[in-house]
């Protein structure tokens, strides 16, 4: 075994690897960037070896950097994790070249695999069946065209060495497939380095379900069941579970050895995943759900959601990584390897859900979680690479944490997974903590109606819900407000700050805005501490029942509020305003959900005025101008696209917001932005 190991990664991958090793004995070294100079996984580490600047091609991915490191400190092996330079098979090489241990596979089955059109092929040779496609070496944009209009529309347009979603475009007409293409091999080539890519049907209510999948060098080769990861925004994926509900075992048994040829026709050894598309067909004689799975493509590395298989299979998949890496064989043989409960992971990421999943970036000023075990089995774990008082750069993927969570069926495990959403919070950066717990309650996740087109037939109830509601989340914001002053004063009942009068009714004004509208809260003071509150205009409230009785109380964390007759456990989290601004927005946390409400000074200005943006169209994140497709002159529509920014490793198209001409243009293509910085403009 192993004395010292280099990790190739950052974040939350980095501190998974690192786990283990410290478990095992042994010492790790961390590389890291000028963004990441002290971030978790540095820190979580033994040594660490600063490689260069932010952007990936100038620190991870310069892997000549990273095996000087290695060679540097007396490390005898490189565990690259996930993403960056695992499926690079120069790397690889480089590695072995260099005297070090690569923690993966050899770089012959990188490189087989790595080329999706070339895995097509081999898979072909095995006997595995294959999506209808066109995987071919002739790269010709028209020839693509006319193959695409061959298979039949909707096609998938992929990038022939990617992975994670990136380089991926669904096309439903031909007139559409050029652009689609053209924005295909752009990501392509900014995410891999090749703009190569194959075209396949696109297959109807398809599954994605995934078999992972060990080999040993001593030609040992198992796999270990099967991951369902069919719930996915923009072809990345949301959430994960294991076992694959409505699987039989004979199916499972048939895509696990299918996965074992596919990974014994390139003689892997290491971690790896078989990613199969499932059909589901109705039988017209039967009326029963019917399977057929086609290969997709072989992840020649360790996935980011390994952690529901640990859960169900009791073994640590980094200590096999390390295990068979050393030169050892298997710990266990297909028949040892038994399946127990149910698991869900699901992916907390920086973004918005409600437009488009755009990424976020921000410093994270609270980052609460529930009791929960770190990078080991439990009935609940988190997995990250932040604390809280991180900040969520735009150089790197927008992932805040992995949640998993482990019970005895399907049903529990869904209960546990919500309990433990509600119970995160995650304040300074939008964050998708609320989209999850809504796909979690829709009718097609509960009842596991699962396919990739999920969350589009779920949008009613998954996108831009309102989970706490006005009353709750104003009743919480007052009560705050209160607790806020009676801390603040002291004995003398001069220092109050209640507007309490002698001979008169004590009413006092709560000015907020909540999910966009303005509302006043009207507190009145009454006989012996007795509060009531309601609603109104300026002009006053409306008429206060005695149903309106407010009273709270401190919890064991925030504050027991009591309203119409519900009492609800709440937390509210004043969120830091950038420099010169007020710190009125505040993010009330409830079991039922979490919102946001702005208090409004009475002697702020209207806050609903709206200030003219002279018609410019700005930057939503942070990114590098990829294309614009307009210049000076150009008349547009409300819709079009404009240009293409990239952020997060991610494609953003920027539309017109309105009909107009493009009167100025303010960035060329490769050009660095900053958020809210106006792009062009539009007369």
């Amino acid at each position: 075994m192993f004395d010292k190991i280099l990790i190739a990664n950052r974040g939350e991958i980095a501190c998974r690897v690192a786990a283990t090793a410290r478990r095992m004995g042994i010492q790790t070294v961390a590389v890291y960037s000028d963004a990441d100079a002290q971030a978790k996984h540095v820190m979580a580490c033994d040594q660490a070896v600063h490689l260069g600047g932010s952007a990936p091609k100038d620190s991870y991915l310069r892997w000549e950097k990273i095996i000087e490191a290695a060679l540097a400190t007396g490390a005898q092996a490189v565990h690259p994790g996930y993403g960056f330079l695992s499926e690079n098979e120069a790397f690889a090489q480089a590695c072995s070249k260099a005297g070090l241990a690569f923690i993966g596979p050899p770089a012959s089955a990188i490189q087989a695999m790595g080329l999706k059109s070339e895995s097509k092929r081999l898979m072909e040779k095995a006997g595995v069946r294959l999506v209808p496609g066109y995987h071919g070496a002739d790269q010709n944009p028209e020839l693509l065209q006319r193959e695409a209009d061959r298979i039949g529309y909707p096609v998938l347009i992929k990038a022939s060495a990617g992975g994670g979603g990136k380089g991926m475009r669904i096309v439903e007409k031909s007139a559409d497939f050029a652009q689609a293409l053209a924005s295909c091999q752009r990501e392509a080539t900014n995410s891999f380095g090749d703009d190569a890519v194959l075209v396949e049907k696109y297959v109807q209510r398809p599954r994605h379900i995934e078999i992972q999948v060990f080999g040993d060098a001593h030609g040992q080769c198992v796999y270990l069941m099967e991951r369902d990861c069919s719930v996915q925004r923009r072809h990345q994926k949301v959430m994960e579970e294991a076992p694959a509900p409505g699987l039989s075992a004979a199916l499972r048994a048939q895509m696990g050895q299918a996965a074992v040829a596919a990974a014994r026709a390139v003689n892997y050894v290491g971690a790896g995943t078989v990613e199969f598309i499932v059909e589901q067909k109705e039988n017209a004689k039967t009326g029963q759900l019917e399977m057929n799975f086609f290969f997709m493509e072989m992840n020649t590395r360790l996935q980011v959601e390994h952690p529901v298989t640990e859960a169900i299979t009791g073994l640590d998949l980094v200590e096999w990584q390390l295990r068979v890496a050393s030169g050892e064989k298997l710990p266990l043989q297909q028949e040892q390897i038994k399946l127990h409960g149910h698991a869900i992971e699901a992916r907390i990421c920086a973004e918005n859900p409600d437009h488009n999943f755009l990424p976020a970036t921000g410093h994270l000023q609270v980052y609460r979680k529930p009791a929960h075990s770190a990078f080991e089995r439990g009935t609940l774990r988190f997995d990250d690479g932040v604390r809280q008082g991180d900040v969520i750069s735009p150089f790197y993927d927008s992932m805040i944490a992995k949640v998993i969570v482990h019970g005895e069926t399907r049903a529990q495990a869904l209960a546990l997974l919500d309990q433990a959403l509600a119970q995160t919070q995650v304040v300074g950066v939008h964050n998708n903590v609320q989209f999850l717990r809504h796909v979690l309650h829709s009718e097609s996740f509960v009842k596991a109606n699962l396919d990739t087109a999920l969350i589009p037939r779920e949008a009613a109830h998954v996108f831009k819900q309102e989970p706490v509601g006005l009353n709750v989340a104003a009743a919480a914001w007052v009560a705050h407000s209160l607790q806020q002053e009676q801390a603040k004063q002291g004995a003398d009942p001069f220092s109050r700050a209640d507007g309490w009068q002698s001979h008169a009714q004590t009413l006092r004004r709560f000015p907020l805005e909540f999910a966009g509208e303005s509302h006043i809260a009207w507190l009145q003071y009454g006989h012996a501490g007795r509060m009531t509150l309601s609603w109104g205009n300026a002009a006053g409230p409306h008429a206060i029942s005695s149903a309106d009785h407010f009273e709270f109380t401190p919890a064991a964390q925030g504050l027991w509020v009591t309203w119409q007759g519900q009492r609800v456990a709440s937390q509210v989290v004043q969120q830091i305003g950038k420099p010169g601004t007020p710190a009125d927005v505040a993010h009330v946390f409830t079991a039922q959900g979490a919102t946001r409400i702005r208090g409004v000074s009475p002697l702020a200005f209207d806050a609903n005025e709206k200030q003219d943006d002279k018609a410019g169209l700005t930057a939503p994140m942070p990114g590098k101008v990829v294309s614009m497709a307009v210049k000076v002159g150009d008349k547009v529509k409300a819709g079009q696209s404009l240009a293409v920014m990239e952020a997060m490793k991610m494609e953003h198209s920027i539309v017109a917001p309105h009909d107009g001409m493009v009167a100025e243009v303010l960035y060329a293509p490769g050009d660095q932005i900053a958020e809210g910085a106006p792009l062009l403009k539009l007369a």
